[in-house]
């Protein structure tokens, strides 16, 4: 008989169900019943009421008679009654019935999401092993244990523990030196010396950066079909730096999300904001720049959600989630706290290297007003410009404005061009008081360091970086149109497109034509328009207009007019030079008169000889690397963050505020809202999600699977945690250990837990084996930090990539950097950490997919550098002076930490005999197999196949 919550009311079935109950054990709400019905029932019953069905919520507590038909219509015999239907492909085990069945019985409580309430301390549990415990994780693990019938398994030997210690911390196996160390000290506390010494190496940053990458993810190239190469390595340096120096997870996460907001925020912290940097960028020829910048919203809001929060946010995008409280309004708010950043490249240049720049710039000038001249020749060259300098007037707008983004006016009277850009800006001018009788205008587009490539354009996607195309120059007066009879520019050039790009072309009344002086990046150029007749009027509008299938402005420029009647040209000389020479002689102070005397030498063909001389002085100062950072906006200038219906960006509806998801602690009312006021919320201790979210991940990395299975779902289809009270003991020890990463880690590793000689085994990461694999071969490569390296791989790899592959073989030293800083192309992954499951980087990682392929094992039997590999030890067997079977003893033992067995040992020793006996029969594949090397060939080819072959055992790949 099936009862509904309505029929308790009945005095008799009370007490009936009070006996049923008590005899067997309830179904626990978060355990039990909360995943059943988010994995069947939420995503017709749940939180969106758009595509909420029978207008029956199931998420939070309904109306008791809901409950009667909800177990009437799971256990239903018509198919076109029984819930969930079988189109839904979902149908609930007969258990799971049972469970619903249960715990409507029960009286169908809910309680609240366990991963939605904040960690409390508990008092550790009462065991019967105390002794076996060697900390307070110990007490939570042995419990549970002891609740099931078991018994923890005995302590793994010290060969196990230096290996699983050593590969867990640094990410490497130990070398034979340290084994003999670990297995021979006799003193107190060796293992937790050895936990120590690990925790303090400069490995132990770069093993434990690789997984933050994934979540980063971090590429050196933009990704998307042209998939060019990007300078964001900095950041990887940076992540590694904070690693290795403990800096607290909680300013490691204010630093990456607001960094550069941060008071006096130095050049580190603002290299810590590439972490949302690392967004693909879209170059596909034709796309909108401001479309794939909102994706690349949608792309941090979810980064962020699965990195901090452990969320699954993605499904807001479009609607209200289907199965976790989240509205579809809210994924917006948060995409406003994040959405008011610009994106500049940030050139790195220490203080050190600044000095020394400019130690070797006044070098420069000094030498170069020191050079011998001709000074007739220099005399005719100022007599001659003179004659020729005209006299410009730079006007200033008493108004302007964009399309999009805005404007700002330097001290110079030039006009710097901020915030967004488009396939098509357009810039307006207002200006009043002119001088009277107009006849020319002169556009100046002028370098500056803080554009993309020295600009003066604004282009930074697909076409050339720093390049610009004005489309089209027009001049109003009164609200009739001013006309403008010829042009002339100093230098015209066209990135691509068969029409001639000139001065007179931007005044054609076609977008389609204009101006531009692409491959000129980083340089001034000009242009001048005369107008059909002098101007009566001293008010004028002007608008350029800047139309490109790429967005390519303006970045700086100066407008200046002048009443010459003799129609000037644009010239190659600067505006800033032009205004000196057109001054008396006697006017000009020394500051003016070396200016004009540096641009002579500079430019003129009388001094390339003697110029040629400071060349070299010019060369040591090498450009400083760059790397991508954020910055926020102006308040004046605040981009509006709108809701998207059915996340279409074409789709924008109400503007929306920044807001923290409504089922978590609120953002404190002190907190600014914005990046900052937000990464100080992520890492709030009343967050219920941060601190559990990273030491479950942490627990993930060492112990092959979380507390929570789900590393990137604490949501409702998550798993539930197998250990809830130690994940929330361990939640609230991080924080109180000061987000300490080390001190964690040190005390789980230093558990009697960890330290358990462990029947099961998980394959390391791809980064890992080839590591492992340079690491017992001698040949890695220590070197930390640093821009990426491309290690030797197959030259057919990536011929169906566009615009080729572009795969540069490194020098020999970088082709054995850890894997790590191997060369991530995204359109092409490193075919070996493909193999091995590394991801792509197009997306936020929190755990990455292992499987079991042939291919894995033809990988590490055949590819080039696994032969190398075993070349190099095959060579170092050869060397020995001992016996086959301490040598073998001792190459075992170098690859998998410990010695073989007897039964090992002689297999080896076998296979050995075998192998140099086939490669005395046939001494050319001998050589061909030892590879290029001296001695004796026979006895490195058989070495190299015996190493070959431990190299490929599964023991090697894996962690025990």
């Amino acid at each position: 008989m099936i009862v509904g919550r309505a029929i308790l009311k009945t005095p008799w079935l009370i007490t009936f169900f009070i006996i049923e109950i008590t005899a067997c054990a309830i179904p626990d709400f978060q355990r039990d019943i909360r995943p059943i019905l988010a994995g069947h029932c939420f995503k017709c019953h749940g939180p969106d009421k758009k595509t909420r069905e029978a207008d029956l919520r199931l998420d939070i507590p309904t109306e008791e008679a809901s409950f009667v038909k909800l177990v009437e219509r799971i256990n239903h015999k018509n198919p076109n009654d029984i819930m969930p239907p079988p189109s839904a492909k979902k149908p609930l085990s007969e258990a799971q019935k049972q469970l619903l069945s249960e715990w409507v019985q029960a009286g169908a409580k809910y309680t609240d999401h366990w991963a939605f309430l904040t960690p409390k301390t508990v008092s550790l549990p009462k065991i019967n092993q105390p002794e076996w415990a060697r900390n307070e994780i110990d007490y939570f693990t042995l419990v549970h244990l002891e609740a099931n019938g078991q018994a923890p398994t005995p302590k793994a030997n010290r060969f196990k523990l230096i290996r699983r210690l050593s590969l867990d911390i640094i990410g490497l196996p130990p070398t034979p030196e340290e084994i003999r160390l670990f297995v021979e000290d006799t003193k107190p506390n060796a293992y937790e010396r050895l936990v120590d010494r690990l925790l303090d190496r400069p490995e132990f940053g770069e093993h434990w950066a690789l997984p933050w990458l994934d979540l980063a993810r971090y590429a050196d190239t933009n990704g998307y079909e042209k998939d060019r190469p990007r300078s964001i390595w900095p950041w990887r340096n940076w992540v590694i730096n904070a690693i290795n120096n403990d800096l607290p997870f909680d300013q490691f996460t204010v630093e990456q999300i607001a960094g550069d907001m941060l008071p006096k925020a130095t050049q580190s912290q603002r290299i810590a904001t590439g972490f949302h940097r690392n967004t693909m960028v879209n170059e596909e020829g034709g796309i909108d720049p401001l479309e794939f910048r909102f994706y690349a919203m949608v792309d941090r809001v979810n980064t962020t959600a699965t990195t901090w929060l452990g969320l699954t946010l993605g499904c807001a995008q479009c609607h209200t989630h289907k199965f976790d409280p989240v509205p579809h309004r809210s994924y917006y708010e948060m995409m406003a706290f994040l959405n008011n950043s610009s994106e500049p490249e940030l050139s790195l240049i220490t203080p050190e290297q600044k000095a020394q720049q400019q130690s070797n710039e006044s070098r420069i000038v000094t030498q170069l007003l020191k050079l011998p001249i001709d000074k007739a020749k220099y005399d005719t060259w100022i007599k001659t410009q003179k004659t020729n300098a005209v006299s410009w007037i730079n006007i200033i707008p008493s108004k302007m404005k964009t399309s999009i983004g805005w404007l700002e006016l330097l001290e110079d009277g030039s006009i710097f061009a901020r915030g967004d850009t488009s396939k098509h800006d357009v810039y307006k001018f207002e200006f009043t008081n002119l001088p009277k009788n107009i006849t020319s205008i002169r556009l100046e587009a002028l370098p500056d360091e803080r554009l993309p490539k020295g600009g003066p354009g604004r282009a930074y996607y697909e076409g050339p970086k720093g390049d610009f195309f004005l489309s089209e120059i027009s001049l109003t007066s009164d609200g009739k149109p001013i006309e403008i009879t010829s042009g002339s520019e100093n230098y015209a050039k066209q990135w691509i497109g068969s029409s001639k790009p000139s001065a007179m072309a931007a005044a054609d009344g076609d977008l389609q034509t204009g101006w531009s002086t692409s491959g000129r990046e980083g340089k001034h150029s000009q242009a001048v328009w005369q107008l059909s007749e002098p101007l009566k009027t001293k008010t004028i509008k002007l608008q350029l207009d800047f139309s490109r299938h790429y967005s390519a402005s303006l970045g700086r420029f100066r407008l200046s007019v002048t009443s010459q009647k003799i129609k000037p040209k644009a010239k190659e000389l600067p505006g800033d030079i032009e205004k000196l020479l057109v001054q008396k002689e006697e006017d000009l102070d020394q500051k003016a008169r070396n200016k004009l005397r540096l641009y002579y030498i500079n430019t003129s063909k009388n001094t390339e000889v003697a110029l040629a001389k400071i060349a070299k002085l010019q060369k040591k100062t090498p450009p400083s690397p760059t790397t991508l950072v954020m910055q926020e906006r102006p308040e004046a200038h605040l981009r509006l963050t709108h809701r998207h219906h059915r996340g279409e960006f074409l789709s924008p509806r109400e503007v929306v505020k920044p807001k923290v998801l409504p089922f978590l602690p609120p953002l404190e009312k002190d907190m600014p809202r914005n990046r900052l006021g937000f990464a100080y919320w992520l890492i709030n201790p009343n967050n219920p999600l941060t601190s559990r979210v990273v030491v479950n991940r942490f627990w993930s990395a060492l112990f092959g699977e979380g507390i929570v299975r789900t590393t990137d779902d604490f949501g409702y289809t998550g798993a539930s945690p197998t250990h809830p009270e130690l994940l929330d003991w361990l939640a609230i020890e991080f924080i109180r250990q000061g987000w300490s990463r080390k001190k964690i880690l040190r005390l789980i590793v230093s558990s009697s837990t960890y330290r358990q000689n462990s029947q099961s085994s998980f394959r390391l990461s791809a980064e890992q084996i080839r590591d492992s694999v340079l690491k017992v071969s001698n040949l890695l490569n220590q070197k930390v930090g640093g821009q990426s390296v491309f290690p030797p791989q197959n030259k057919s790899i990536g011929e169906g990539i566009y615009g080729g592959g572009s795969w540069q073989t490194s020098s020999v030293a970088d082709q054995y950097r850890r894997s790590l800083y191997t060369y991530r192309k995204r359109s092409m992954p490193f075919a070996m950490h493909n193999t091995f499951d590394a991801p792509s980087h197009e997306t936020c990682i929190a755990r990455r997919e292992i499987s079991n392929t042939p291919l894995q094992a033809l990988t590490l039997l055949n590819d080039s550098f696994f032969l190398d590999a075993s070349r190099t030890l095959g060579r170092w067997a050869a060397q020995q002076n001992n016996e086959n079977a301490f040598i073998i003893d001792t190459l075992f033992q170098r690859c998998l930490t410990r010695r073989p067995s007897p039964m090992e040992q002689k297999a080896m020793l076998s296979f050995y005999k075998k192998t140099y006996g086939r490669f005395s029969n046939n001494k050319s594949e001998a050589s061909k197999f030892a590879g290029a090397s001296k001695g004796d060939v026979i006895k490195q080819a058989s070495w190299t196949a015996l190493a070959r072959v431990i190299l490929n055992t599964h023991e090697f790949i894996t962690r025990n």
